[in-house]
């Protein structure tokens, strides 16, 4: 009896945990309104575009080191477009909405976007086989990278009820793109609280609020007043704090023709300089080449050594005084400068009420009818996987889980192989922790400013990676002056990166353009007569 009690309580439960397995299934199927994960291939299914600036080809290929398909950018310095229509339009207005895919750089980033863009209903005006540049988004989300672009996109393309014109809202402050070839995840969360999340890999890396005149650039909401465009600055009006003193005179010992350096007099020619001796010789050892033709090649001549003698004494040739500062030197006189009587300040134009401003609780999203990759890149290996549009983010939670980890996990395990077999894990990995803190770094609001100047550094040692400490003191440098002003006002000046950001600079572009300026050397010279050296230069 007690027996088949237990059985039947066993039997209950696996009842009970089927029941609940289907209903999270259900749930998650009514949730997702799209699901890509390029297991199959993608045609038939996805739409690529036939303009003809679009030449870039797709591929369904296996990301390295995966049995996992994706679509592929093949080729590099291409354009790329191709879009996948939803079954139905998707409205933005109600719950939840989250947006999510993988992205795998693996040659790495240099110039290009990887972006997704949400298009509106082709009502807007656009055909699936001509989906371009111009073809009419709602959201754009996803890594770009070019120059001093760097940033994880989001801009929501919201239409102006008074002026009916559509405007791109970029967010302020994006995260910056992953600097590594592995796989990332990218999430954007749309509340109905107007309320806006982007996640990286699962970790919030901003939040932000639609409404808020300090998330979005420009603000959804425009300025209730503009600046008056008929409104004209009057001519008399004068905008200088500070005018030449009218009254001031020069005086009469004011000699503007001083030179700044003179001879010093009081200088005396050292001991055992050699006044006949020339700074440079004829190589003695020197012999013309058999080969050398005077009628082709000129009249030959020894190339230049230094000479022997000045060595052990202070100098040769002729001998000058050398140059000092005049102290009757004053430069070219100016009156000094006074307040202005007539100042009035700088002037503005008036303020009127803007014809385009308008309140709202909500913003005005239209629905998205389907999903697109319309990109520029000069890389090739770029891989999308597991495209995601869900109104549950526990959906979007347990395709990172399944789908994402795993393969990240993987790509890092072998990073940190490769790391450890080239004999430089220790360094290597610090460095790459260096560069991972200094990218949060510089998405630090309060270092908005000088973000783009901190990215452009921070590449620069990635490619340098001896150059590791000068950029971690060049970064420290910018906050700590950001810092002091923050703390205790002033004016804003000009922060100029430390002398070791200016070598990382200096010698990255030197490396950069190596190949060009070694290939013109040598021609210039192969094109060269080689008769003798140039004298030094004293």
């Amino acid at each position: 009896m007690v027996q088949r009690m237990a059985v039947s309580l066993r039997f209950a439960l696996l009842l009970f945990a089927a029941f609940v397995s289907f209903q999270l299934i259900s749930a998650s199927d009514d949730a997702t309104i799209l699901y890509e994960s390029f297991d199959e291939s993608f045609e038939g299914r996805w739409i690529v575009s036939q303009k003809d600036e679009y030449k870039g080809v797709w591929k369904h290929s296996k990301s390295e080191g995966h049995e996992d398909y994706g679509l592929l950018v093949g080729e590099p310095a291409k354009k790329y477009a191709i879009v996948k229509e939803l079954d139905e339009p998707l409205s933005l207005k109600d719950g939840t909405v989250v947006l999510q895919y993988e992205v795998r750089l693996q040659n790495g980033l240099e110039c290009g976007g990887a972006y997704l863009k949400y298009l509106r209903p082709q009502e807007a005006g656009w055909v699936s086989k001509e989906f371009d540049n111009e073809s009419p988004y709602m959201i754009m989300f996803g890594p770009d990278k070019c120059g001093a672009t760097n940033k994880v996109h989001f801009i929501l393309k919201h239409k102006n009820p008074k002026s009916g014109e559509y405007i791109e809202h970029h967010l302020k402050n994006p995260p910056s793109v992953p600097s590594d070839k592995l796989t990332h995840v990218y999430t954007a969360i749309l509340k109905p609280d107007n309320e806006l999340r982007i996640l990286i890999d699962g970790e919030e890396k901003q939040k932000a609020n639609f409404l808020a005149a300090d998330d979005f650039q420009p603000p959804l909401i425009p300025e209730k007043t503009i600046p008056d465009p008929d409104d004209k600055k009057p001519e008399d009006w004068d905008e200088r704090a500070k005018i030449p003193d009218p009254d001031a005179v020069k005086p009469e010992d004011w000699d503007e023709h001083a030179p700044m350096e003179i001879e010093d007099e009081d200088a005396v020619k050292p001991e055992g300089w050699l006044d006949d001796e020339p700074e440079e010789i004829d190589d003695p050892e020197a012999t013309k080449p058999e080969d050398w033709d005077d009628e082709e090649d000129g009249e030959w001549e020894a190339p230049k050594i230094d000479n022997p003698k000045c060595e052990a004494a202070p100098g040769c040739g002729e001998w000058k005084r050398p140059m000092k500062r005049n102290p009757a030197y004053k430069g070219k006189w100016h009156a000094p400068h006074i307040d202005n009587p007539n100042y009035k300040g700088i002037w503005k134009p008036q303020q009127i009420p803007n014809p385009n401003y308008f309140e709202l609780d909500k913003p005005d999203f239209e629905p998205i009818a389907a999903v697109g990759i319309e990109i520029w890149t000069m890389q090739d290996g770029i891989l999308f996987d597991n495209i995601l549009i869900s109104k549950d983010e526990k959906v979007a939670e347990s395709y990172r889980a399944s789908a994402w980890k795993p393969k990240f996990d993987v790509e890092k395990e072998k990073l940190k192989a490769e790391e450890a077999a080239a004999g430089s894990d220790g360094l290597a990995g610090f460095q790459k922790k260096v560069f991972d803190l200094l990218y949060k770094v510089a998405d630090i609001p309060f270092l908005d400013a000088y973000k783009l100047k901190i990215i452009d550094v921070i590449e620069k040692g990635e490619k340098q990676p001896n150059l590791t400490i000068g950029i971690l003191v060049s970064v420290v440098a910018v906050i700590i002056t950001v810092l002091f002003k923050i703390i205790f006002g002033g004016k804003k000046a000009k922060v100029e990166p430390p002398k070791e950001t200016e070598a990382a600079e200096s010698s990255s572009s030197k490396q950069e353009d190596s190949g060009e300026k070694e290939e013109e050397t040598e021609k210039e010279e192969t094109a060269a007569a080689p008769a003798r050296r140039r004298r030094r230069d004293n």
